[in-house]
């Protein structure tokens, strides 16, 4: 039965989601200036008058990101209250609680560095790198907090070190496709091509920006990572055990695929990063359970991949 606790947690991480898809919006749109180098405040004020476009834009998202803060304390105070020590849901929370304030300090940082807009510095491309990883960080938590209060059984990794290395390796795979994707839309934001053929060229070209020859590296890590999740799903699920989010996981891999085709031949609109971004996130999720679900105690002697 699911708590009206995981119920708020689960609303949390889609809140979150949606969080995260108006931020890339803020990045394709070039609007991370719009509150200047100011924050907390924009532009001096706490509430921006007579604001521009862009203006409302990044000063939304500081809002839409404030009520997430908000959120995830209410989801602190909650869980620490109603849960008993020692349980794995109480420092999923704690970390969620941790992820969202170095969120706020990368994106502080973003802001104060003037690292945002047309800015094309290869310390840019790092933050955004950073900032993925930690966005990955804060999901994760947040899915564990939520499957955890929704009666998921706490794991226990070191008994299992063949599905550890896997799941290990998996995660990986996925954090560098999700850094390499944040380096290849701003390249895509700051140097749009007009045609197919054109972005191709470019991303071919000695002369062309280090975002645009970078670009090639995330399509090539997004095709090995979805290859290897969908080798690595079976044995993970041989004991029986989280099967269905296995499929789920698979299925979604070869979605994101098919999304991020698309986006390379629509020239990468911000709808379509945007949606793109979404489904990594979606897939980031499915990992996540999966290896809360394999890692299971209950597997320990019933899989392929017992130590």
């Amino acid at each position: 039965m699911v708590t009206s606790l995981a119920k708020y947690a689960w609303g949390v991480l889609a809140y979150n989601l949606g969080v995260i898809a108006w931020g890339a919006y803020v990045r394709a749109t070039r609007s991370g200036a719009g509150c200047g180098a100011h924050w907390p405040l924009c532009n001096g004020e706490v509430i921006p008058r007579g604001a521009s476009l862009t203006t409302l834009v990044e000063f939304s998202h500081r809002a839409t990101s404030g009520l997430a803060l908000l959120l995830v304390v209410a989801l602190l105070v909650w869980v620490w209250r109603a849960v008993p020590r020692g349980a794995p849901a109480r420092k999923a929370a704690g970390f969620t609680m941790l992820f969202m304030l170095t969120e706020a300090g990368v994106g502080a940082g973003l802001v104060l560095f003037e690292l945002v807009a047309d800015n094309a510095s290869f310390a840019r491309a790092l933050f955004m790198a950073v900032h993925l990883m930690n966005t990955f960080a804060l999901v994760a938590s947040l899915t564990l907090t939520a499957y955890w209060l929704s009666g998921g059984l706490p794991v226990a990794p070191l008994r299992r070190p063949g599905a550890s290395a896997l799941l290990a390796v998996g995660a990986i795979g996925l954090v560098a496709v999700g850094t390499s994707g944040a380096v290849a839309a701003l390249g895509d934001t700051l140097y749009p091509a007009s045609t197919l053929a054109e972005a191709l060229q470019a991303d071919l070209s000695p002369t062309s920006h280090l975002l645009i020859r970078l670009r090639f590296l995330h399509p090539a890590i997004a095709l090995v990572t979805a290859f290897g999740l969908i080798a690595m799903v079976r044995p993970l699920t041989s004991g029986g055990r989280g099967g269905r989010i296995g499929r789920l996981v698979i299925a979604l891999a070869v979605v994101q695929l098919a999304i991020g085709g698309v986006n390379v031949i629509l020239l990468a609109p911000v709808w379509m990063q945007m949606v793109h971004l979404l489904a990594a996130d979606t897939l980031w999720i499915a990992f996540v359970v999966l290896a809360a679900e394999v890692m299971g105690p209950a597997l320990l002697e019933s899989t392929n991949l017992r130590p």
